[in-house]
């Protein structure tokens, strides 16, 4: 026989979704920054806890699991009150009370229990501390929250666990994740089988993927028209045609709607994304048509586990097939393949009416559906008094722990103005709001003000001796030549020229920067370099600890000055030039403290204020109260994306990718050539600018119809390109677009068409043009 556990050097080894990526008896452990963990350890047990970004001070406090301080069970020493840890446990979070209840569980109380310090405030990135427990104990692990303003660059960080155990199981099976609320009921399907339950309008049900990769299909039926002998159950084709997608998720359409268009189910958390909604549960006939007679399904599971009521057998039930992965591609034809989902993921739904359920763990173990290996499926009910927020899962890396949508510091004035609500980047952000729309919040901006969240973009904090020597060697810009108190646009880009990210750079001091982007592998990158190359400087992840707003328009500087007061070594904000910004505070020196950039994404004057989430509140009441003689609007997400495409700014997976580089999106005036004579991408970026094969364009398209990203341009029958961002300009009253062209075809006043349906049936006339289609010489952001 192979051992399996030997991987050849011919075969390299296939990263996979849902396998254990730790070796066996290792166990993973997230402690968000400004939050804990509670685990247990056995004799002989190692604890590694990694300081991942550095200066993150952290609390370590050890119980016997009578409830008793123990911290020479782990051969420490307990000097300090654990005053983090309590700050934590005392705040009124999801995290903090799961946190609580952990301790509760085990009848554990902090009392007079000291902690053991972990790290300092000036730890490298990546320091480790270890243990290893001479006998049972009961860890709490703590990255407490420092006071601090938004200038100050200390944001809480993470730590990292790993928990080495010294007996090994070697049939392990996954720990399922600890019970969001108390539960009234919970059930383990069975590897390939099916199991029914009952709920009631309002109680919640969690489906939990217990080992990764393992398909669950779930049926649902009205439990008052079952007793009057009507079969009323969950149906995908009417779910699929309100909600307009493939699915629902959490979110305004999130829904499971029966064939007489009741909704049953609403989809409340969704730790995976991925499931289906096109294919019957599996069938008798599927395994037949393979050569495997007799095989077990979910069809004939489902029909036995139903046989209590009186429901008629089906050889085939369209179930809604959570964790099943599938896709169709441009020729409608249906693919699938393993699972996304992971040990431990869950889908959460909220019954909206009295139902009978059935859920099964899916038999199928000759293709990839499960996985090629089969495991079970746990249901947990919870009451109908839990609150749970809606959410889907984040991953700031593939490898990295999921993180709830989380609500952005002004969710609770947004969300009193609207429900449409998506996510972006892990926050829910607004796409529109009540009694405006997306027509009316853009021309506020254009022609009076606006007011945006913008939380969601990932802030890094740059700092230390060789913090300028990093950027210089990472920021296509000349960062020497930043002085403090200015703004720099530019990209982060890999060795082949090829686009990483795009952003704002601030210096707030002579070793101290803010890197603002679009994705937090940005800051991973920035980590990696100074590593690589020796430095001292750490990159601080402050996404959590600063939110943000802008407030954009012709008012907007009349809006503002009045509330935002700058000490006498500050501009004001109404000396406040493009691309600055200065530290200040809300309404005089006593006030909430904020930092006020002359930075946009909407080609009109305005300005981005970023503040600690809990100043967000006071912040945005201000705003509002300036901005009312104004008629200030608040504006989502439909009207930003027309104001930035008439501006010509570029967005993230639509203008640029990891294959783009800055030139063929559109920004080479962002990248320093001439003045940065070594920064990471630079030779490859100097070949691609001498011999161009892309360039940004705009297109301007004849008649009413709009152009959509994706859409193929046309010279006869060659395609030339495709459309990155289109919209209908409200101030130019035309169709416009961004694409992607040949850079032969480039010059202004080429005849091009954008192919529609194939791409050749329909074409619509458009000519290139110059663009900014708006302010091209942007004058009204240099007002």
């Amino acid at each position: 026989m192979t051992d399996s556990s030997i991987v050849s050097p011919l075969r390299p080894k296939v990263i996979e979704p849902g396998m254990p990526a730790l070796d066996l008896g290792v166990e993973r452990y997230q402690v968000k920054g400004g939050g804990a963990v509670v685990l247990a350890l056995e004799a002989g047990d190692r604890l590694e806890i990694t300081d991942v970004e550095g200066r993150q001070p952290g609390e370590l406090v050890i119980f016997a699991p009578e409830g008793k301080g123990d911290a020479a069970a782990l051969g420490a020493k307990a000097t300090h009150v654990p005053t983090g840890l309590q700050a934590i446990l005392g705040r009124q979070t999801e995290d903090s009370a799961r946190v609580l209840a952990g301790l509760q569980r085990r009848g554990l109380d902090l009392g007079r229990i000291k902690a053991v310090p972990l790290f300092s405030q000036d730890s490298p990135a990546g320091e480790t501390v270890d243990f290893i427990a001479s006998r049972a104990a009961i860890c709490a692990i703590a990255a407490p929250e420092q006071p601090s303003s938004v200038h100050d660059q200390t944001p809480p960080t993470d730590l990292l666990v790993f928990v080495k155990r010294a007996t090994l199981n070697h049939n392990p099976s996954p720990q399922l994740p600890e019970p969001l609320a108390e539960p009234l009921a919970e059930f383990r399907v069975g590897i390939a089988s099916a199991l029914h339950y009952e709920v009631k309008a309002g109680e919640f049900i969690q489906i939990i993927d217990v080992e990764g990769r393992q398909c669950s299909d779930f049926l649902a039926f009205v439990r008052r028209d079952l007793d009057s002998g009507r079969i009323n159950g969950l149906d995908s084709t009417t779910t699929r045609t309100l909600n307009g997608a493939a699915y629902p998720g959490p979110g305004l359409y999130g829904k499971f709607f029966s064939m007489d268009m009741q909704g049953l189910v609403e989809v409340v958390q969704d730790t995976v994304g991925r499931h289906d909604t096109f294919n019957l549960a599996c069938t008798a006939r599927y395994y037949e048509d393979m050569g495997y007679f007799g095989h077990a399904n979910c069809s004939d599971n489902f029909n036995t586990a139903l046989a209590s009521f009186e429901i008629e057998d089906r050889r085939g039930w369209p179930a809604i097939n959570f964790f099943f992965n599938t896709s169709v591609d441009d020729l409608s034809t249906i693919h699938f393949d393993q699972p996304w989902s992971r040990p431990g993921d869950y889908v959460l739904l909220r019954a909206l009416t009295d139902l009978v359920c059935a859920s099964s763990s899916c038999p199928c173990d000759i293709d990839p559906a499960n996985g090629w290996d089969l495991s079970e499926i746990h249901v947990r009910v919870y009451p109908k008094d839990c609150s749970f927020k809606k959410a889907v899962a984040y991953r700031m890396t593939p490898d990295a722990p999921a993180q709830l949508t989380k609500e952005t510091g002004f969710h609770e004035r947004t969300s009193a103005l609207t429900r449409n609500f998506t996510e972006y980047r892990g926050y829910w952000l607004p796409t529109v709001f009540n009694n405006k729309g997306a027509i009316d919040e853009y021309w506020a901006c254009r022609e009076r003000a606006a007011v945006m969240d913008l939380s969601p973009l990932r802030k890094f904090e740059v700092l230390g001796p060789d913090s300028e020597e990093l950027l210089q060697g990472t920021f296509t810009r000349n960062v020497r030549k930043l002085a403090v108190g200015q703004v720099a646009y530019g990209a982060l880009c890999y060795e082949h020229g090829g686009m990483i990210d795009d952003g704002t750079l601030f210096r707030l001091g002579q070793d101290n920067f803010r890197w603002i982007g679009g994705d937090d592998y940005g800051g991973i990158w920035l980590r990696e370099q100074a590593e690589r190359r020796g430095l001292t400087v750490w990159i601080k992840s402050a996404t959590e600890q600063i939110h943000n707003i802008a407030v954009q328009g012709p008012k907007s500087r009349e809006i503002l000055k009045d509330f935002i007061w700058t000490p006498p070594a500050q501009p004001s904000l109404e000396e406040l030039a493009w691309f600055h910004f200065a530290v200040g505070r809300i309404g005089d020196y006593h006030g909430r403290p904020i930092l006020v950039s002359r930075t946009g994404y909407t080609g009109e004057l305005g300005y981005e204020i970023f503040c600690h989430p809990d100043d967000a509140l006071c912040l945005w009441d201000n705003v509002m109260a300036a901005g009312e003689p104004h008629d200030i609007s608040p504006l989502g997400l439909e009207a930003l994306d027309l104001l930035r495409i008439e501006a010509g700014l570029i967005f993230a997976g639509y203008e640029f990718d990891e294959q783009t580089d800055p030139f063929e999106a559109g920004i080479g005036f962002s990248v320093a050539l001439k003045h940065n004579e070594d920064f990471v991408g630079r030779t490859s970026l100097e070949r691609r600018k001498a011999h161009p094969q892309w360039k940004l364009i705009g297109l301007e398209l004849a008649g009413n119809e709009q152009a959509a990203p994706g859409d193929c341009v046309h010279i006869g029958r060659a395609h030339i390109g495709d459309v990155t961002s289109a919209c209908r300009s409200p101030i130019l009253a035309k169709n416009i677009a961004l694409a992607r062209v040949n850079a032969e075809y480039a010059e202004i006043g080429t005849a091009v068409e954008v192919g529609k349906l194939d791409g050749h049936q329909k074409r619509l006339p458009a000519t290139v043009v110059r663009f900014p289609f708006y302010d091209p010489e942007k004058t009204r952001v240099r007002a």
